[in-house]
């Protein structure tokens, strides 16, 4: 696992100028994830965000609770998020070059946890998704949007284990969107969304309760 985060780290390093110019790629999409995502948060929560890329999200989202922790294991990408909290000063709102498997968090400790496009790139996402509700607190909120490669490009499973072989990609799962629906079900969650898109490559977001 060391290996792989080191491998990601390196990868997002090398990514994180060209990735924080790329636009989204669907900004009405987008917009809606942020939109459903604001209707669960509450101005006395504590929320932390891991795979924070370039903080985008989190500066969206920390004015609407207590306090915002983001996390991210690529060292350019959090120096690329502390620049835009100069230009965007958020008071409650800290990001911090941390990979989520090392986070030492007391359990209970959020009310909200955010995972925007990275459990797809995790070595054991089940593992994670466990940690994820042990950390918060019960009828805490875990929001979602993960790659489901299973059912859109399943031959990336040969071709992706050879891009990491030869350190040109991090790790990337290839999951379905029933793997991930049970992974939740199986850590205490109970789903309470899903948005619906009509296009196969669009991300499966969800929100889940734990119970």
């Amino acid at each position: 696992m060391l290996r792989s985060l080191s491998v990601s780290a390196r990868f997002w390093d090398r990514a994180a100028k060209r990735y924080a110019k790329t636009p989204v790629a669907n900004k009405a999409l987008y917009q809606k994830k942020l939109e459903v995502t604001q209707r669960y948060l509450k101005s006395d929560m504590y929320a932390l965000e891991f795979g924070c890329g370039t903080g985008s999200t989190a500066l969206v989202h920390a004015p609407f609770v207590k306090q915002y922790e983001a996390i991210d294991v690529s060292p350019k990408m959090i120096d690329i998020c502390k620049q835009k909290l100069m230009d965007q000063p958020k008071a409650n709102l800290n990001f911090s070059c941390l990979p989520f498997e090392s986070l030492l968090s007391d359990e209970g400790s959020y009310d909200a946890i955010i995972a925007m496009s990275i459990l797809h790139l995790i070595d054991v996402p089940e593992e994670v998704i466990c940690k994820v509700s042990k950390l918060l607190k019960p009828g805490g909120v875990f929001v979602s949007s993960t790659a489901c490669l299973e059912e859109t490009i399943p031959w990336f499973k040969f071709i992706g284990p050879l891009g990491y072989a030869m350190r040109l990609l991090p790790k990337i799962q290839v999951l379905s969107k029933k793997k991930l629906e049970l992974m939740l079900l199986n850590a205490g969650f109970e789903i309470d969304y899903q948005l619906e898109t009509h296009s196969k490559k669009a991300a499966h977001f969800m929100v889940a309760i734990k119970v």
